[in-house]
C-alpha cells in the first residue's frame, strides 16, 4: 500500500492537479536520509572487546534495508497529514468545526482581527500598528476591495471570509474570521460588477460588527432612499435651519412627460463621483433622456440647477468635525469634474446642526459628510450625505485617517469583549434524541417468544416475566372447528410426533387439559402471563406439547382488549384447547 502511494504521489501530473494550498508538504523535495551509523562499518574491522557484544551477521541485511521503509513512512505521514489539514480547511469553510472550539481557538490568541474595506493605495496596517482593544490585544489587519472578498455566514454564528489579493504581482488566498470590519468603499454601484450588497448582508447574517453600521451602510445603497430621511429633517428643522434642495421622484420613465422650470438635472439610477447625471436645459433634451431612462430600467430623481459661486461639505469623524469650500476653476458644473480650489473654512454653528442631525439617520453614523452648494443668489442648499465610504479630501487626509483610526479602536473597546461569547451550537446527530428512544418498545418489535411447553417444570415469576416479554398470544379458532395448521404456518416436527403412540381415549384427557386451560385473573389484561402448569407426565401432554411447537404464535387484538372481554377470551381459549385435544381422538 505504502510502495503504491509513493509511486502515486511522486506523479507530477498528480502533484500539479492538487488545488492551491493542499498537501503542499508533498510539493517539497523529501529530505536526504542520514547516513548509517559508522559503528556498523567499522565494528567488523575492530579488535577491542566491544567485538563480542556486536550483532550477528545474519542481522546485517534487515539493518540496510531499514531506510526504505522509513522513507515509506515518512511519505505516508507526510500524505496523511496533509489529507488531514485539507479536510479540516474543508469542515472549517462549510461551517462543520465545532463552535466550541473555534470560541476557545479565537480565546487562545492575542490579537483582534480587523477587516478593513478600502482600495490597496492606503495602508490601514500602517495606520493600526501599535494600537490594542483592551490593553492586552493587538490588532491584525486584513486589507481587500469588495471585489476581492468573499465569505460563508451560519445562523448558529459560524463565518470565514475568503480574500483573493495581488501582492507584487502574486496571487495571495488567505481565509479568517474577522472581527471588526472598517468599510471605507461604496458597496453598491448600478455601475458594472459594483454590487456588493450581498456581501453586506452576509457579514449582517455573521454579526460582525463594523463602522459604520452594516444597516446603516446598506440603507445607503440607494440615494432616493437617503433623500427620503433628509426630507424627514427637513419636515422636523424647517427650511431655515435645514435647507433641502427640491427633488423630484420618479420610479420609471412614464410619468417623465416634463417640468415646470429649466434647466434641472436629471439624475439616472445610483452612482457616484458624478456618473449617471445630466443637465437638461429643455423639454425636448428632457424627452431624450427620458427614453435613456426607460433603457435603463430603474429611476431617476430631478433638481433644480442651482448656479453656484461653491460647494460646501461639512464632515464629521467621530467627535471631528471639518468643514471645506470647493470651487471650480475650469468652469464646469460640476466641481468635482476638472480642475478646482479646494480650502478648510470655519465650523459654524449652521454646519455643525447640519451634519449632527445627519448623523442621527438609520440608527445613527459615526462617519458622515453633507454635501451642500452656495448659490448666487446667496442661499444654501443641502443636496446630499455621505456615509463612511466618503473621500477623506484636503491637506489633512492624514489626520483625518488617524481620527478614523482611533474611532475604530474606541468602537472595538466597547463591542468586542475580552472573553469571546461562545455561538449557539447547532444540534448534532448525539444531541438529538433517536426517534423512538423514549418510547417503549412495542411487542411486535420483539422477536416472538414460545410460551412454555405444556406440562414442562414450572418456571419462576421472575424468569417468566423476563422470558415472555411481550407474551405471544396463542392462535385462536372458532369453536367446534378443528385447529390444523395452514401452509403459511411452519410444519411439525417429524421427530416428537413419529416417536410417541397415539392415546386411545379422549374424555379424561380433554376435561384435564381444560381445566388447566382455564387463565389466571391478571390485573392487566394487555400483559397476561402465560398460564402456570403443573408437570405431567401423561404421554396426551407430550402430544400436545409437540402440537402447541407446530404452530407459529403470533399476536392478536383480543389482548389488548378491555376488561369487559376477559370472559369471553377465556371461553375462547377453552374452546381452543379442547379443539387441540379434539386431534389425539382421530
Amino acid at each position: 500500500m505504502m510502495n503504491f502511494l509513493r509511486r502515486r504521489l511522486s506523479d507530477s501530473s498528480f502533484i500539479a492537479n492538487l488545488p492551491n494550498g493542499y498537501m503542499t508538504d508533498l510539493q517539497r523535495p523529501e529530505p536526504q536520509q542520514p547516513p548509517p551509523p559508522p559503528s556498523a562499518s567499522s565494528a567488523p574491522a575492530s579488535a577491542s572487546p566491544a567485538a563480542e557484544r556486536r550483532q550477528p551477521p545474519q542481522s546485517a541485511p534487515p539493518q540496510q534495508q531499514q531506510p526504505p521503509p522509513q522513507q515509506q513512512q515518512s511519505t505516508g505521514s507526510s500524505f496523511f497529514s496533509s489529507l488531514s489539514n485539507a479536510v479540516k480547511q474543508t469542515a472549517a469553510s462549510a461551517g462543520l468545526v465545532d463552535p466550541a472550539s473555534a470560541v476557545s481557538s479565537a480565546a487562545g490568541r492575542k490579537f483582534k482581527l480587523l477587516l478593513v474595506i478600502d482600495e490597496p493605495h492606503t495602508d490601514w496596517a500602517k495606520a493600526f500598528r501599535g494600537k490594542k482593544v483592551h490593553g492586552e490585544y493587538d490588532i491584525k489587519v486584513e486589507q481587500a476591495e469588495f471585489s476581492e472578498i468573499n465569505l460563508i455566514a451560519h445562523a448558529d454564528g459560524n463565518y470565514a471570509v475568503d480574500i483573493q489579493v495581488f501582492r507584487n504581482g502574486t496571487k495571495v488566498v488567505r481565509s479568517f474570521r474577522p472581527d471588526f470590519v472598517l468599510v471605507r468603499q461604496h458597496s453598491f454601484s448600478m455601475a458594472e460588477n459594483e454590487d456588493f450588497r450581498n456581501l453586506i448582508i452576509g457579514m449582517q447574517y455573521a454579526g460582525i460588527p463594523s463602522v459604520n453600521s452594516l444597516e446603516s451602510i446598506y440603507n445607503f445603497c440607494d440615494k432616493p432612499w437617503v433623500f427620503a430621511q433628509l426630507v424627514s429633517v427637513y419636515k422636523t428643522l424647517g427650511p431655515e435651519k435645514f435647507p433641502l434642495i427640491e427633488q423630484t421622484f420618479y420610479p420609471n420613465h412614464k410619468e417623465m412627460l416634463t417640468m415646470p422650470t429649466f434647466p434641472v438635472v436629471v439624475k439616472i439610477g445610483h452612482a457616484h463621483s458624478g456618473m449617471g447625471k445630466i443637465k437638461v436645459d429643455n423639454h425636448y433634451d428632457f424627452q431624450d433622456i427620458a427614453s435613456v431612462v426607460a433603457l435603463t430600467q430603474t429611476y431617476a430623481t430631478t433638481e433644480p440647477f442651482i448656479d453656484s459661486k461653491y460647494d460646501i461639505r461639512i464632515q464629521k469623524i467621530g467627535s471631528n468635525y471639518k468643514a471645506y469650500m470647493r470651487t471650480s476653476i475650469s468652469g464646469n458644473w460640476k466641481t468635482n469634474t476638472g480642475s478646482a480650489m479646494l480650502e478648510q473654512i470655519a465650523m459654524s454653528d449652521k454646519y455643525k446642526l447640519w451634519v449632527d442631525t445627519c448623523s442621527e439617520i438609520f440608527g445613527g453614523l459615526d462617519i458622515c459628510a453633507v454635501k451642500a452648494v452656495h448659490g448666487k443668489d446667496g442661499k444654501d442648499y443641502i443636496f446630499e450625505v455621505m456615509d463612511c465610504a466618503m473621500p477623506l479630501i484636503g491637506e489633512h487626509q492624514t489626520e483625518d485617517r488617524q481620527h478614523i483610526t482611533d474611532l475604530v479602536v474606541s468602537k472595538m473597546n466597547q463591542m468586542l469583549s475580552k472573553t469571546p461569547i461562545p455561538s449557539p451550537q447547532r444540534p448534532t446527530a448525539t444531541q438529538q434524541p433517536q426517534s423512538g428512544s423514549l418510547k417503549e418498545p412495542e411487542p411486535n418489535k420483539i422477536p416472538p417468544q414460545r410460551p412454555p411447553p405444556q406440562g414442562g417444570p414450572v418456571q419462576p415469576q421472575g424468569m417468566q416475566s423476563q422470558s415472555q416479554e411481550p407474551l405471544q398470544p396463542q392462535r385462536m379458532y372458532p369453536p367446534g372447528q378443528s385447529a390444523k395448521p395452514s401452509t403459511s404456518q411452519p410444519q411439525r416436527p417429524p421427530g416428537p410426533t413419529t416417536q410417541q403412540p397415539r392415546p386411545q381415549a379422549q374424555g379424561p384427557s380433554s376435561t384435564r387439559l381444560s381445566k388447566e386451560a382455564e387463565p389466571q385473573p391478571q390485573p392487566q389484561p394487555a400483559q397476561q402471563p402465560a398460564p402456570q402448569q403443573k408437570p405431567q407426565s401423561h404421554p396426551q401432554l407430550n402430544k400436545s406439547q409437540s402440537l402447541t411447537n407446530a404452530f407459529s404464535f403470533t399476536e392478536s387484538s383480543f389482548f389488548r382488549s378491555s376488561v369487559n372481554e376477559d370472559e369471553a377470551k377465556a371461553e375462547t381459549i377453552r374452546n381452543l384447547r379442547k379443539s387441540f385435544a379434539s386431534l389425539f381422538s382421530d
